[in-house]
């Protein structure tokens, strides 16, 4: 499916930076190394080293990644690509200052891992920036799974990321406007939380 939908002309979701990640980049300590995941065509990542962050940018989507190179180099930046399944993606230990995790919707015995994977791959002091699609995003059409397991709960998220201080845990409802697939109001949950 996300071969077919990077495969299509120009950017499936833009290729300026999610304005969560705007809002919250200044949070970031000077040149953090940072993990992009489900990172797709690259806006985000190419945004972060554009601020002068050391980025990883990893997806499953050889063409996403392919797309993100592209951005990187008409941007003149330079990003680290992973071509991975997160289910497969090796984090490691205190390996990152920042982990991203923008509109990754996964299965939720998937979700559970990878969260675990995000608190243990995050350096003391590191932050997770999250954002995605709620449950209650199901009645809108304007982005984001059709399927309500692959949507967020807050409380559910609060359990997972429980190694987390969460300076920031919110569900609301705001306006985006990311490329095609992207547009319109929606309800959003977001999270700030860092590794002790």
């Amino acid at each position: 499916m996300w071969d077919q939908r990077y495969s299509e002309p120009g950017f499936a979701y833009g290729t300026e930076p999610n304005d969560f990640l705007v809002h919250s980049a200044s949070l970031l300590r000077p040149e953090s190394r940072i993990l992009c995941l489900c990172e797709g065509e690259g806006r985000n990542a190419v945004y972060l080293a554009k601020s002068g962050h050391d980025v990883t940018a990893m997806d499953m989507s050889a063409v996403g990644l392919q797309k993100a190179q592209s951005l990187a180099d008409a941007q003149g930046v330079s990003i680290e690509t992973v071509e991975a399944n997160v289910n497969d993606c090796a984090i490691g230990t205190n390996s990152f200052d920042a982990i991203v995790s923008i509109f990754c919707h996964l299965p939720p015995g998937l979700r559970t891992s990878v969260h675990e994977k995000i608190c243990n791959g995050l350096s003391p002091g590191g932050i997770l920036i999250l954002e995605g699609f709620s449950k209650k995003q199901i009645d809108n059409n304007t982005g984001g799974p059709r399927n309500l397991d692959m949507l967020l709960d807050l409380d559910v998220l609060k359990q997972e990321l429980a190694p987390l201080e969460l300076a920031h845990c919110a569900e609301i409802e705001r306006e985006i406007h990311e490329g095609t697939y992207h547009t319109g109001l929606a309800t959003v949950i977001q999270i700030i939380g860092t590794k002790p």
